[in-house]
């Protein structure tokens, strides 16, 4: 059977549009018309991607995005915006949206995002060094299993959406390297967000929020003034 997609968009030309190009490469696409049947669908079957509207009747996507993510961390979300302001985009990405495009685009560009978000897991850790993911990464108290796609802090299991995950697992699987903003928008996105740095703020800051004891004086994603991000070093650990 085909993988399967749902987009939650009350547009029905718009998503019979979306569905055309979707069944093209290969993909099933389901449809919702109102917030609150989407998140029923989104709970009851296994979607590969939700193509997810903010302005939707009843339940909006926002609200929608954040019960999503109360029960599934791992789904890729990509939300469909007409509102050009940036705290619009930076809130649905604090909610635990993957990726944003805004209104008006390109088919084009919507379905280069679809792609890109459905092979991400793979290519990050295709790219990723050719270590064996079986072994977990171990940093101090923080473990990092990359083929169950879990994260511990001692004991305790930390609860990472999928973005956060690869965001996490780039980093410790290069220890101590340097990487631009720009960079990291390329590897773990996919793709260049041209002056969108913020995207890349905020997905840092939920991450030493959930894996730092005192996120002002992170252990573990270090600033590099000037640059952008590191993770800490081995050698710096067992200092």
């Amino acid at each position: 059977m085909a993988k399967r997609i749902l987009i939650i968009e009350d547009d029905r030309d718009l998503s019979n549009l979306v569905e055309i190009h979707v069944n093209d490469i290969g993909f099933q696409l389901d449809k919702a018309y109102d917030g609150e049947t989407g998140l029923q669908m989104a709970e009851k079957d296994k979607y590969e991607l939700v193509i997810l509207d903010i302005m939707l009747p009843g339940m909006e996507g926002f609200e929608v995005c954040r019960k999503i993510r109360e029960t599934n961390k791992s789904l890729p979300i990509l939300m469909l915006t007409a509102r050009s302001e940036e705290l619009d985009k930076v809130l649905g990405l604090e909610l635990g949206a993957d990726d944003y495009i805004t209104k008006p685009f390109s088919i084009r560009e919507l379905m280069a995002r679809i792609k890109t978000n459905i092979r991400r897991v793979d290519a990050l850790r295709e790219e990723s060094d050719p270590r064996d993911t079986s072994i977990p990464l171990v940093f101090d108290e923080l473990t990092i299993d990359l083929e169950k796609r879990k994260v511990k802090l001692g004991d305790k299991l930390i609860e990472l959406t999928a973005r956060e995950f690869d965001l996490l697992a780039l980093f410790a699987s290069h220890p101590g390297r340097s990487y631009t903003r720009e960079q990291l928008l390329n590897e773990v996105w996919g793709y260049q967000f041209d002056g969108y740095d913020h995207t890349v703020n905020s997905h840092i800051n939920r991450l030493r929020s959930k894996i730092e004891q005192d996120p002002s004086h992170p252990k573990y994603i270090k600033t590099v003034w000037g640059v952008g991000y590191r993770f800490v070093d081995y050698e710096e650990i067992e200092i």
